[in-house]
């Protein structure tokens, strides 16, 4: 029976990051995944080998932000291991029918200048808005780096630059209040209050909805901060893929004596007499035992529900698996995903087309109404299809290695419900999704797409749709929710997945959990997978972490001093 001092039950990006930091300190780790190749949805794959061969499709994430707020890929030297970002710029294109688009390049100063053409008011503002949200992100960045509980963790994150922002949005007791109902409030509202223009608010909401929610929605206000990341840190995207990320951690992981291995799906958490989780039995059989902890990159409801036996997670907590079933709230969202390989570029002539329109993401939002739509319907159980609203990359402008010399791939993200009201019980998994109904929706979302860029129906070589019964089903995601649960603030930070489990820790001795549906949230970020590590090595080597994290303190003051 294969030992290892820690398994790890699934390898997403996030598991992998959690292992090569328990790998780096000296612990021998397996990580087990249920697909036939690791990533989870840090992947990119040849999805249409027949149709459209030497075509590299991301299948689920694609532009890279978070991931560049945190210390993972220079504290893992990934660059060693084959990662190199190409940073976009511009970094987001959005037509609006009356003939205006908003550009934002990766300058602040020249994207005001952009938008000056249209609306010297909102150019201003927009400089103002995007100033406060980078002084805020660099004020609660350190929080995202460190376990939401710890306090010492998070104190020793902050240097002197960090503080000087955060104070800088504080301020007074006013300016404190105000910033609270700015967090509490919705991106509509603040949009609202920042600007006049709807070619401008409405794809500042389409990005702040990237938390699964409507611009309307109360609570997800620093979804604002979505557009002001793109201008720092950037927008970046992996040479050759999303997946190019995962490779570099795989070569890390395995250099330094990790095992991965693929088409294990775990089926059970083996649990001791005494109540210590000691290892995984997956669907075949077979039986992997950890010496120290078994650690989760699958979401708490699925695995307390579905692998821990009830009487186990009982013993531990009476009250945990109710709550998890009936406690956490994931809102219905998700996203139909539209994959094309094009024989070339779409083109937005009415707009005086520049090539560098599809070097960032585009973003069709005719209003702030029509993504309020895009967002509030999946909610209800229907599909925004009327008038579809959707997000699309090309990434092969930026990086011609993903296909075939002159040719490109599309990737789309539409939101959808993942169960469709009326048609409960049909299609696949009960969710009314068919293979003839996604093709009609996919459709219909091609079909806006030209309105804008007419070239694009007819350069389309092959097409592959993916409804979200089917990303749920790939992805093991419940609700096909690619974050896990929603990231509302009521599920974020010391609430992510519920108070109780918010430290990477669960009440069963030697469980812990990581994954998107752990604090800070979903995206491509590691900072899941990093905080748990530290939480791990913490418990099992206190002085040792003491020490080093007292030592990197006070190398971080200084530098912050003297800088």
């Amino acid at each position: 029976m294969p030992t290892y001092d820690v398994v790890i039950i699934g390898a997403g990006h996030n598991g992998l990051v959690c292992a090569a930091y328990l790998l780096k300190a000296g612990y021998s780790v397996a990580l087990l995944e249920k697909r036939s190749i690791p990533g989870g949805g840090a992947t990119t794959e040849e999805a249409m080998p027949k149709e459209a061969p030497g075509f590299k499709f991301n299948l689920c994430a694609i532009d890279h932000e978070f991931i560049h707020l945190g210390p993972v890929v220079e504290e893992l030297e990934l660059n060693k291991y084959g990662l190199e970002y190409l940073y976009c710029d511009p970094v987001t294109f959005c037509p609006h029918p009356d003939g205006r688009y908003f550009l934002a390049h990766k300058s602040v100063e020249k994207t005001c200048a952009e938008i000056a053409r249209f609306n010297q008011r909102d150019a201003q503002k927009y400089g103002e808005f995007i100033d406060f949200w980078q002084r805020l992100t660099k004020g609660i960045t350190p929080i995202f780096n460190a376990p939401p509980k710890s306090v010492l963790d998070i104190a020793g994150n902050y240097g002197l630059k960090n503080i000087q922002d955060l104070l800088s949005t504080l301020g007074g007791v006013d300016k404190t209040l105000d910033l609270i109902r700015t967090m509490l409030t919705s991106p509509e509202d603040s949009l609202q209050y920042w600007f006049d223009s709807e070619f401008l608010k409405a794809p500042l909401a389409r990005l702040a909805s990237e938390f699964g929610a409507p611009p309307s929605q109360k609570t997800i206000g620093i979804g604002s901060m979505m557009m002001s990341m793109r201008h720092n840190p950037g927008m970046a995207r992996p040479r050759g893929g999303t997946g190019a990320l995962t490779k570099a951690l795989l070569n890390l992981v395995t250099e330094k004596g990790g095992v991965v291995l693929c088409d294990r799906a775990v089926e059970t958490v083996l649990i001791s007499n005494e109540g210590k989780a000691e290892g995984v039995r997956t669907n075949n059989g077979e039986e992997y035992r950890a010496k120290t902890a078994v650690i989760s990159n699958i979401d708490a409801r699925r695995l307390f529900l579905n692998m821990i036996p009830t009487e186990a997670s009982n013993a531990a907590d009476p009250n945990l698996r109710e709550r998890l079933d009936r406690r956490i709230v994931n809102n219905n969202e998700t996203i139909l995903k539209i994959d094309c390989a094009l024989s070339e570029a779409p083109r937005f002539e009415r707009y005086g087309h520049r090539e560098e329109f599809n070097i960032g993401s585009i973003l069709i939002a005719d209003s702030v109404h029509h993504v309020e739509e895009a967002h509030a319907l999946p909610s209800m159980g229907k599909i925004p299809d009327e008038n579809p609203s959707m997000y699309l990359d090309v990434p092969t402008v930026l990086d011609p290695s993903l296909a075939p010399e002159g040719k490109h791939i599309l990737w789309i993200e539409f939101f959808a419900p993942y169960q469709i009201r009326g048609l409960e019980g049909t299609g696949l998994n009960g969710t009314g999704w068919t293979d003839e109904l996604k093709n009609q929706v996919a459709d219909r979302v091609i079909n806006k797409l030209a309105d804008y860029a007419p070239n694009v129906k007819d350069s389309i070589i092959a097409r592959r749709v993916e409804s979200p019964a089917e990303l749920g089903e790939r992805l093991g995601a419940y609700k096909g929710n690619y974050y896990h649960i929603d990231m509302t603030l009521d599920q974020m930070v010391f609430f992510r997945p519920l108070p109780e489990i918010a430290n990477y820790t669960t009440p069963i001795d030697g469980l812990y959990l990581t994954g998107a549906g752990t604090h800070p949230g979903g995206s491509i970020s590691g900072m899941p997978g990093r905080n748990c590590a530290r939480v791990f090595l913490q418990k099992q080597q206190p002085i040792k972490t003491i020490i080093e994290d007292t030592k990197d303190t006070i190398e971080s003051t200084v530098k912050s001093i003297f800088k």
